[in-house]
């Protein structure tokens, strides 16, 4: 009788984010929208297809008053930077075909994320998550609400990229891209203006 062929635990290494050589910064975007309302700091790669983080003013603090207040910025453009130094690495040692790893490592990156220490799954396969530097540099586009309303950045804006600064980010580029109308539809509160 023929021995039966016993499939050897393969482990594949599947990286989330650029390869770079030591010492050399990756770049990333942050749009930073302050508004008079709430301050949202916004990072994606270098194209703008791909959304790493998200966070708003709103998100850190409880009172709808302090959404757009610079300690709200502060908090959120800490928490930005802090998820951007690092991102994950997930090493998946399975028994498994290749097609059915693919289809796993979607539904386990989700759980992964979510308690993000070494899990076991019915001794089947093994996940090890390592966290490897990710965004250190970061180019800044700065923007008010614009259009027919003002041009002028909300409170937030200031205190988010010097927070951005302090943490240990580098920062590239700073742009200001609000939008400026050459013409634009009538604006609101009259002709006599807003009346207090």
């Amino acid at each position: 009788m023929s021995r039966r062929k016993v499939r050897e635990p393969k482990e594949e290494n599947v990286t989330l984010g650029p390869a770079v050589r030591d010492g050399e910064h990756v770049f990333g975007v942050a749009r930073i929208f302050a508004s008079f309302n709430d301050t949202f700091i916004h990072v994606t790669d270098l194209s703008g297809r791909e959304t790493l983080v998200r966070i708003t003013g709103g998100m850190k603090v409880k009172a709808d008053r302090d959404e757009s207040s610079p300690y709200a910025a502060m908090l959120a453009a800490q928490d930005v930077a802090a998820r951007c130094k690092y991102h994950w690495s997930i090493v998946l040692i399975s028994c498994f075909s290749d097609f059915v790893q693919v289809m796993l490592c979607e539904i386990i990156v989700v759980y992964v994320v979510i308690f993000c220490e070494v899990v076991k799954l019915n001794a089947l396969f093994q996940i090890i998550v390592e966290q490897e530097l990710g965004i250190t540099a970061l180019h800044i586009k700065l923007r008010a609400t614009g259009g027919n309303k003002t041009k002028t950045p909300g409170p937030g804006a200031q205190s988010a990229l010097r927070a951005l600064a302090r943490s240990g980010m580098k920062i590239g580029r700073i742009e200001d891209v609000t939008p400026i109308p050459s013409d634009s539809t009538r604006r609101k509160s009259g002709r006599r203006g807003r009346r207090l």
